[in-house]
Parts: C-alpha cells; sequence; structure tokens
C-alpha cells in the first residue's frame, strides 16, 4: 500500500496537470475563432476558382490543354502532399489523416503503381516514415511560422510544380483534415494535379458549365490560373487544418481536464480511507497496550 505522502504528491501532480490541459483548452478555444473564421473565408475563394477553372476547360480542346490540367496521360506514379498538424494533443487529427494517406498508398502499390510523399507537418511524417521512410521527398517545416499565410502555400505550390515539370510524378493529391466542428474534422483528399475540375462542393454548376468569352483565349489564360490554383487550394486546406487542428485539441484538452478530475476523486478517496485505516489502527495498538498494562 502506498504511503500517505505518495499519495498527496500523486494527487497534486494530477492536479498540476489538469491545470495545465485546462490551460491548453482555453488557448486553442481562443485561437479556434480566427482559425474558423480564416478557413471559412476561404472556402468561397477556393470554390470560386474551380468554378472558373471549369467554365475555362469546357472551351478547350483536349489537344492544347496545358499539362498541369491534362496531366502526363498515365498515372502510374503519384505525389501524395499530406498535411498535418506540427505538433501533438490534438486527439486522433494527426493519425486520421495520415491513416487516409497511407490506406490510398497502400492501395496503389497493390496496383503496381509508385508513391512518394512531401510531408507539411512533423506529426505526419513520424507516423508515415515507419511504413514510408524511403518514399519521404522531402518535409517541411512550419514551426517556426506564427501565422499560415498564402506566401507559405506559394512556395509548398511551387516545389510541387517543380518536381512535376521534372517529370518525377504523374498524379498529385492533396491530404488534409476539413473542418465542420469542434468534434468533427473529416480527413479529406483533393487531387490538385492534374486539376480537378468535378470538384463535388460544386454541385451541379460543375456539371453544367457556363461558357462566357475570353480575352486573352483559355489557354493563355490556364497557363497562368493552373498554378495560382494549386496554391489557393494548398493555402485553403493550411487553413482548414489549423482550424481543425485547434477544434481538435480543445475536444482533447476538455476529455483530459475531466479524467484528471476523476482521477483526482478517486485518489482523494483511496488517501483519505488509507488515512482513516492507519489512524484507526494507531488508536488499536494504543487501546491494546493500555488493556495489557
Amino acid at each position: 500500500m502506498p504511503s500517505l505522502k505518495t499519495l498527496r504528491t500523486r494527487i497534486a501532480s494530477v492536479k498540476a496537470t489538469q491545470k495545465i490541459t485546462k490551460a491548453m483548452q482555453m488557448v486553442a478555444a481562443a485561437k479556434l475563432r480566427r482559425a474558423q473564421m480564416a478557413a471559412e473565408a476561404a472556402r468561397p475563394y477556393a470554390t470560386s476558382m474551380q468554378r472558373v477553372l471549369t467554365n475555362l476547360v469546357a472551351g478547350v480542346p483536349s489537344s492544347s490543354a496545358p499539362p498541369l490540367l491534362a496531366g502526363t496521360g498515365s498515372d502510374n506514379r503519384h505525389l501524395f502532399v499530406v498535411c498535418t498538424a506540427e505538433r501533438g494533443l490534438c486527439g486522433a487529427f494527426n493519425s486520421s489523416i495520415a491513416r487516409l494517406a497511407r490506406d490510398r498508398a497502400n492501395a496503389l502499390v497493390a496496383e503496381g503503381k509508385t508513391v512518394k510523399f512531401i510531408c507539411v507537418g512533423k506529426k505526419g511524417y513520424d507516423i508515415l516514415r515507419r511504413l514510408f521512410e524511403k518514399d519521404i521527398l522531402e518535409l517541411i517545416d512550419l514551426r517556426s511560422v506564427k501565422q499560415i499565410g498564402f506566401g507559405n502555400a506559394q512556395s509548398i505550390a511551387e516545389k510541387v510544380i517543380g518536381r512535376f515539370d521534372n517529370g518525377e510524378f504523374d498524379v498529385a493529391t492533396l491530404f488534409y483534415a476539413r473542418f465542420r466542428s469542434v468534434i468533427q474534422q473529416i480527413p479529406t483528399a483533393q487531387r490538385i494535379i492534374p486539376a480537378d475540375t468535378t470538384s463535388a462542393e460544386q454541385g451541379e454548376e460543375a456539371g453544367s458549365p457556363q461558357f462566357y468569352e475570353f480575352e486573352p483565349d483559355e489557354g493563355e489564360i490556364l497557363t497562368s490560373l493552373l498554378p495560382r490554383n494549386i496554391a489557393v487550394q494548398i493555402y485553403r486546406a493550411l487553413l482548414e487544418n489549423v482550424a481543425s487542428e485547434m477544434g481538435a485539441k480543445m475536444s482533447a484538452m476538455d476529455s483530459a481536464t475531466r479524467n484528471a478530475g476523476e482521477m483526482i476523486r478517486k485518489q482523494t478517496i483511496f488517501y483519505n480511507r488509507t488515512r482513516q485505516a492507519m489512524i484507526t489502527k494507531e488508536l488499536i495498538e494504543i487501546i491494546s497496550g493500555a488493556e495489557a498494562l
């Protein structure tokens, strides 16, 4: 049986942990509002970009489509851009994204195709390197970035496009978590090369493009618009990830705080029972000694 001092130390330790998890929950709640507003503000722009691409593609012959739209004509080599958080303590947020990418990769490898990874965020890298260490091309560390900006997404997009221009892959897929609520973040896979102009988010608009006259011609516009679209989609994914991470962290820290409170309650009851047992034992010893005299 542990001593009373050990039990007091254990209770104090759990109380200190509870204070930390409570503080982390409050910080995540404060950051969540701003992150959610940023993610929601980016959605209409990204959706409108997809809609414009859909309208442009309708007027471009497949023979003259830019490579970022038409692809290489093959899908044997895949690049996965996996966006996760730089830190943990956010429940299953990181593992759910990495699991989706891992399952997709295993399915493609089983079909005889090759898969390479670019990891944006250290946690996704730590998970994926257990099975795909030799296939990870690069780790993009954003720990020094205080606030995600479009420049960060532009830098990632340039690296992806550069590898595509060098003929390193045929298809690029972006993995991230779409924020829905504090308790629900949806792991999402989105193809960015070749450009996906039939996004499910557009509903009927994607299947029924409106025709316009463009100046200059559609092909020239697509040449400059497609690289920007990749940066926009990556930027949106990063913002969605930040909001999802804060929501998951808030939920996880709330659960940890409640679990710590329950542990403190149980340990306090055990401490009081142990203390009472020791007092009772001492009283019995004193009474037995007095009777012996």
